[in-house]
């Protein structure tokens, strides 16, 4: 089993998964019946890495849920389950796969990979009247977060415009896990929200429900 972190609160449950298993190993974490099922759809991705990653969301649901649910996709990309038993959202990462369920409230997730690249693409998301932190004297944790945040609070709206800047995180202190608040400046309501975190030495981790 290759569950790395789970989370429940009042509204909402998250977990990640670290993808260490192969194909063979992934569809024998599952009842007959669906491992069946699912080796007859992994055929649809020619690419091994992608059947993988579709595996691993599954067996990620299965496992939080232990029952089947069919995850369908709307135009725009963003998933539902089909039953409509919780709002979900997805994210994948070099190595792992994040999934946040909710029976009760939008939810929205998004987990980013260390890398220094992020600091190349500064001006498609940060605003001049953001601050950046620092986490143990790295910049990099901070922009990641940002980035992170936003693609989250996109994930959670309806109907969200692509521009990263239209969204404005308040200063926080970084530290390994927290929650902040994030701004929205797309609609005229300006919904303010409470967006939660994690930092693990692989990447970081961002939610909101609610």
């Amino acid at each position: 089993m290759a569950l790395f972190l789970q989370h429940k609160e009042r509204s909402c449950q998250w977990a990640v998964w670290k993808m260490d298993e192969g194909i063979e190993e992934l569809l024998n974490l599952l009842p007959v019946s669906l491992k069946t099922e699912y080796e007859k759809e992994i055929q649809q991705f020619t690419s091994e890495h992608r059947r993988q990653e579709w595996l691993s969301v599954r067996v990620l649901l299965f496992t939080l849920l232990e029952e089947k649910k069919e995850i369908g996709y709307k135009s725009s990309g963003k998933p539902f389950l089909v039953d409509g038993s919780f709002y979900i959202s997805i994210s994948h990462t070099k190595g792992y796969v994040a999934v946040i369920l909710s029976s009760e409230v939008l939810v929205g997730i998004d987990i980013e990979q260390y890398g220094k690249r992020i600091h190349k693409v500064i001006d498609r998301f940060i605003r001049p009247d953001e601050q950046v932190g620092s986490y143990q004297g790295d910049i990099t944790w901070g922009l990641l977060l940002h980035w992170s945040a936003k693609e989250t609070v996109f994930k959670y709206m309806k109907d969200p415009d692509a521009d990263l800047r239209k969204l404005c995180l308040s200063p926080f202190i970084l530290q390994k896990e927290g929650q902040f608040q994030l701004r929205e400046y797309v609609t005229e309501q300006k919904q303010l929200f409470d967006v939660g975190y994690r930092i693990n030495p692989d990447f970081v981790l961002t939610w909101v429900a609610g």
